[in-house]
């Protein structure tokens, strides 16, 4: 059974992020099912990440963005390509980290506790499946380092899921 990071606070982000490259690792090994391995991938970033507050997929379909598991809040459901930070990332295919979203252009306000956030598009053999959306109430939350390790967890995930 893989259980959380009981206290991320005494771990840096590198010890954290190597604890979660293994965590996830196990959690996918067994499961080739998309919609479940998300759910779970989404719990176990919202249960390990410190300063988070929301955690989740939303899925690419009939040219939009579709509210998918996720932790935290309520969300909202749909999300046009281009519009909001999660509409950008799969618009242009480009992960995205903002450091305040009240400055990006066009920002959809699903939790007004927002105050930060990363969004990583789910890429696989050049197909977009959709977005990994990380919220966080402190500005300038996330950092290179996030950037890169949640890329490479998701690619994880999508290497380890039947699409």
């Amino acid at each position: 059974m893989i259980t959380p990071l009981e206290s991320t606070k005494e771990h840096t982000k590198t010890e954290l992020y190597s604890l979660l490259r293994r965590q996830c690792s196990a959690l996918l090994s067994d499961e080739t099912d998309f919609i479940a391995n998300s759910a779970n991938f989404s719990a176990l970033l919202y249960s390990s990440l410190p300063d988070i507050n929301w955690a989740g997929f939303y899925f690419y379909k009939n040219g939009e963005l579709v509210l998918g598991p996720f932790q935290g809040k309520p969300a909202c459901v749909r999300i046009p390509l281009g519009k909001g930070v999660c509409g950008t990332a799969a618009a242009t295919r480009t992960s995205l980290v903002v450091p305040n979203v009240h400055a990006f252009e066009g920002h959809i306000a699903c939790d007004a506790a927002s105050n930060s956030e990363i969004v990583i598009p789910l890429i696989f053999n050049e197909v977009l499946y959709g977005v990994l959306d990380i919220d966080s109430p402190l500005f300038n939350r996330f950092d290179e380092t996030d950037l890169v390790e949640l890329e490479y967890l998701t690619s994880l995930l999508l290497h380890d899921s039947v699409l």
